[in-house]
């Protein structure tokens, strides 16, 4: 950790010594071709890379809302949690570890020129294989830092102060995907985008993709209920709410997110079918809204 500390610290240091001598009147040192506002990189493309992550956002409230409010939904697991939605949505932008957080490492790391250059150009379009590989590499690089905070060398003392904060949510709701501590968001979330950023060179189209679609997913894979797609997406290996809970109920299995291929790979991938405290029911139920009344019955386990 210490040696990444010190590469963080020198794409800073060398970032705001860039931007120093730019505002002095020197000629942009790197990333020719691409506009400049003075010494400063543009901010059009981190502005619309901002408001696209927000839009994904907003979309995704939306269609949890439609969900819980007029579809026919099965719960992830057995337990209740009604909640008031605003209260719930409102939680969800405003947390300081969580949204707030990101945007401004977006905004850090995008003002201060650290960011390889083909980030800054709005050339050539979408390589959706790009994009794809920028949600894998930010996967595998949480699953290693997510186990590392349960499991690596700083101990009970690190992951307390780190990941636990988190893990009180064991039967977590969609709202619950980015409230965590700071420790935790700049370990597990901003370490791995900072990383795959140096590792994937995409353009400024297919950064804002990467970051709408998988800051969504990361939200789907919270929710109380199942997704139409789940079944889909477990053939494939890809990440559903389900395989997410069995982490938030037994903290030693599921290190993934957006894939399960890791935790099949190193062994640590459990079935959500296998937790006694799921819904393996196939029923489906209207609950009318976030904040339901709980029926005198609950789904019994198979």
């Amino acid at each position: 950790m210490g040696e990444l500390g010190h590469t963080f610290s020198l794409f800073f240091f060398v970032g705001a010594g860039n931007s120093s001598a730019l505002g002095a009147g020197a000629a942009p040192a790197r990333c020719p071709g691409t506009e400049r506002w003075g010494g400063w990189p543009s901010p059009v493309g981190l502005t619309l890379g901002i408001l696209a992550a927000f839009a994904a956002q907003v979309l995704v409230i939306v269609y949890h809302y439609a969900r819980l409010r007029w579809t026919s939904t099965r719960r992830v697991q057995l337990q209740f949690r009604p909640y008031d939605f605003l209260e719930g949505a409102k939680s969800h932008l405003s947390n300081p570890g969580g949204i707030l957080m990101m945007v401004g490492y977006l905004c850090v790391s995008w003002m201060l020129d650290i960011m390889p250059c083909s980030y800054y150009s709005f050339q050539d379009g979408v390589r959706w294989w790009m994009v794809f590989a920028q949600i894998t590499c930010q996967d595998f690089l949480m699953f290693l830092l997510h186990y590392f905070e349960h499991k690596g060398p700083l101990g009970a003392g690190f992951y307390k102060v780190s990941h636990k904060p988190h893990h009180r949510f064991v039967n977590p709701r969609l709202f619950d995907a980015f409230d965590g501590s700071v420790p935790d968001t700049f370990c597990m979330i901003l370490v791995p985008l900072a990383l795959t950023a140096q590792l994937l060179h995409a353009n400024v189209w297919e950064y804002m993709l990467f970051g709408s679609l998988w800051s969504a997913w990361l939200c789907l894979i919270h929710s109380e209920v199942h997704h139409p797609w789940d079944g889909a997406f477990r053939i494939l290996g890809l990440g559903t709410a389900a395989d997410h809970h069995v982490h938030h109920r037994t903290f030693i299995f599921n290190y993934g997110h957006t894939m399960t291929w890791w935790d099949r790979l190193a062994g640590t991938y459990k079935h959500p079918e296998e937790v006694r405290h799921f819904n393996k029911s196939r029923a489906t139920m209207k609950l009318g809204g976030s904040n339901y009344k709980v029926p005198d019955h609950t789904f019994e386990s198979e």
